[in-house]
């Protein structure tokens, strides 16, 4: 019996942090490339950045968290993305040794405008040392 190491936590798995790795810069390739029959996402695609890919356990699916610079038309490029989803899931095949090719969907990260809010909030607080001193 093989001795198999588990993620300890809910937390993804090496396997899965590396199949992410791998498959987001197959995705960066693929956008790079520009190869895609919709002329929005053709000039939008040199301005879209794949911020991370989450596979599934089982490595049949992936969810690619994408943001476009400025954070510019992401509703409308969304779409279009899981519209060629084929494309990018034929690439992904063609460059990894995988049993199955992960379907790809695609969502917008949102994790920059989370950081900035949590910026301003902490901008904003008062801290009591800060009081003191400036009382006296």
């Amino acid at each position: 019996m093989k001795n198999k190491q588990r993620s300890t936590g809910n937390g993804p798995s090496q396997r899965q942090l590396r199949v992410g790795e791998q498959i987001r810069h197959v995705i960066a390739q693929t956008l790079a490339k520009g190869n895609f029959r919709d002329e929005i996402l053709i000039d939008a695609s040199a301005d879209i950045t794949v911020t991370e890919v989450r596979p599934s356990p089982d490595l049949k699916n992936a969810t690619a968290y994408v943001i476009s610079l400025g954070g510019k038309n992401m509703d409308e490029l969304i779409p279009l993305l899981n519209n060629n989803a084929v494309q990018f899931q034929k690439d992904i095949g063609a460059q990894n040794t995988m049993k199955f090719t992960p379907k790809v969907r695609f969502k917008i990260d949102t994790s920059y405008e989370n950081v900035q809010k949590l910026e301003n909030i902490f901008g904003n607080i008062e801290y009591s040392d800060q009081d003191q001193e400036d009382q006296e």
